[in-house]
């Protein structure tokens, strides 16, 4: 479940976002919506416990915010976040998969099982190699929207997350792939796996959680100006041992 009352983050140029108060039970399809710049993505980081909020409270599978912000990090995963989680434009697909099944493990490795959740991570975000240019071996630049959206979540779901955090998941697609996105996430959701979707327009199927009353400049300024203490907070397990 994830819970938020009067939650909210206030940075040096202004509001981010504020006054978000909503409940949801584990498997719900909650879409961040907002236009952009105001504040949404920062929203989804507060709520997978990357980013320390200033007003307000929240829950995450019973992990106070911002205090136990480690146990939410731990429990949640990102699909590709700009300056987080964004994917490599000049590895392949297969490259990707090979590094987090590698991160995910870190001190041990299973063929046969490595294998075998690769390929349920693919499924459950509908990516099929072998529709690919050049199947598993194809870039990430060389993949079509909607095709390394689905890489991200599928890179994501290895980690076996409670709550699966997406950014800009309409962003750049037209009506028929933003409907197989939403489609692909609400069946993530499907299987117990809490989704927050960060989005221009949700879907009527989706819990719409908006951002409230923000500063526009405080929103763009906090999402691509973070602090160290923040961007420390924000940077999850993967991209600090990338970084490494």
């Amino acid at each position: 479940m994830i819970t938020a009352e009067g939650y909210g983050l206030r940075g040096p140029r202004g509001r981010v976002f504020g006054d978000v108060s909503f409940s949801a039970p584990a498997g719900t399809l909650i879409a961040v919506e907002g236009p952009s710049g105001t504040g949404r993505t920062c929203l989804m980081l507060a709520l997978t416990g990357r980013m320390k909020a200033s007003e307000g409270t929240a829950e995450v599978h019973g992990h106070p915010l911002p205090r136990r912000m480690p146990a939410v990090r731990r429990i949640s995963a990102l699909g590709p976040v700009d300056g987080i989680s964004a994917l490599e434009p000049a590895l392949t697909v297969a490259e990707h998969l090979r590094e987090r099944v590698l991160l995910q493990r870190r001190f041990f490795s299973h063929a046969a099982r490595d294998r075998a959740d690769v390929a349920a991570a693919l499924e459950a975000a509908g990516l099929e190699l072998d529709s690919l240019v050049k199947g598993e071996r194809t870039a990430v630049r060389d993949l079509e929207r909607l095709e390394a959206l689905r890489l991200g979540v599928a890179l994501a779901l290895l980690a076996r997350p409670l709550v699966l955090g997406i950014d800009d998941v309409d962003h750049k697609l037209g009506d028929a792939d933003r409907g197989h996105a939403w489609s692909m996430l609400r069946s993530v959701a499907d299987t117990g796996t809490t989704v927050l979707g960060a989005c221009t327009a949700a879907p009527a199927d989706a819990l719409v959680v908006p951002t409230g009353t923000a500063d526009p400049a405080g929103a763009t300024a906090e999402a691509t100006e973070q602090t160290d203490e923040t961007e420390e907070g924000a940077v999850d397990a993967y991209t600090e041992a990338r970084r490494a």
